[in-house]
């Protein structure tokens, strides 16, 4: 397949553009920042653009038959008005720009697979949800609605559109796991708050082989959760990790205020949760490598 990505560079496009080309299809990664020094995978192109602006980039989609639309700013910061614009503007403007470039390849059957997040259904204490579930009215939850909406628009020109909503995404070289390890490591890990939020999680494996399943299931569209079907609490997920790591988390957990202290806003978002359930995944027959936390740490710490 040609495969055409926007935010391939960071953390989560980095693992599947990688997996992708080494599995022999050919990768176009739209990037900012181009430059000769780059070591790429063979199979990956990185053109240059910015997703978030119109641009010749927009001309270099045809021939393409898969669209994957990571780019937006991370939410992992203290939420200040100005981040907070910056989130929200990464996100609608680079899936605007890119669905709107897609009118000029419609014709043939393409698909577009969207990132979105769990943070779409609010918070619901220990409610399982699924993708039929409604969507909250926080921050996070607002800006997953009207990010999704933008992406649907190419469902006009004869689009498959897959809202692909992360759960957070575990992996070797990076991301959430990546700034726990260093405290984890060293004996001091502890839970959040209360420890009793919801934790939805995938391993990254798990959410590559999700990402050519979807693909390759031509039945399937509209919102997707990436998560594992056996979702864990904060406080669980805290002792997995130690676990795996032969490490102790006996540590009193931090203190949800000194998180609203330190976090802002951002701070609230980290002492709730969600229990996602991927019960579309799991009706079309998808099986998961990692189902448990703790065959999936011990896996990625090992």
């Amino acid at each position: 397949m040609r495969i055409f990505m926007t935010g391939g560079t960071g953390f989560v496009g980095t693992t599947l553009s990688t997996r992708l080309a080494a599995e022999g299809h050919e990768v176009t990664i739209l990037s900012r920042h181009v430059s000769r020094d780059r070591n790429l995978s063979p199979g990956i192109t990185l053109i240059q653009g910015d997703p978030t602006q119109k641009g010749p980039w927009q001309d270099q989609l045809d021939g393409n038959d898969v669209f994957i639309n990571l780019a937006g700013a991370s939410i992992f910061r203290r939420w200040t008005q100005k981040a907070k614009t910056l989130m929200r503007e990464s996100r609608l403007q680079t899936t605007g720009n890119l669905v709107n470039a897609l009118a000029r390849v419609q014709g043939r059957e393409i698909v577009l697979l969207s990132a979105s997040a769990v943070g779409y259904y609010g918070f619901h204490e220990n409610e399982i949800l699924g993708e039929e579930s409604p969507h909250g009215n926080d921050y996070l939850a607002t800006l997953a609605v009207d990010w999704e909406k933008e992406a649907l628009r190419a469902e006009e020109y004869g689009v498959r559109v897959l809202l692909c909503r992360f759960g957070i995404v575990l992996g070797r070289h990076g991301g959430a796991l990546g700034q726990m390890l260093p405290l984890f490591r060293k004996g001091l890990g502890s839970a959040l708050g209360t420890g009793n939020q919801w934790f939805p999680w995938i391993h990254e494996q798990d959410l590559v082989n999700i990402f050519r399943f979807l693909v390759e299931q031509k039945g399937l569209s509209g919102p997707i959760n990436f998560t594992a079907p056996e979702p864990v609490t904060n406080r669980e997920f805290t002792k997995a990790l130690g676990k795996a790591l032969g490490k102790p988390t006996f540590l009193p957990a931090v203190p949800g205020f000194f998180l609203k202290i330190m976090k802002g806003e951002f701070g609230t978002v980290l002492l709730r949760g969600q229990r996602v359930i991927p019960k579309k995944l799991l009706h079309a027959g998808f099986r998961f490598r990692f189902p448990t936390i703790q065959d999936a740490l011990t896996d990625l710490v090992s």
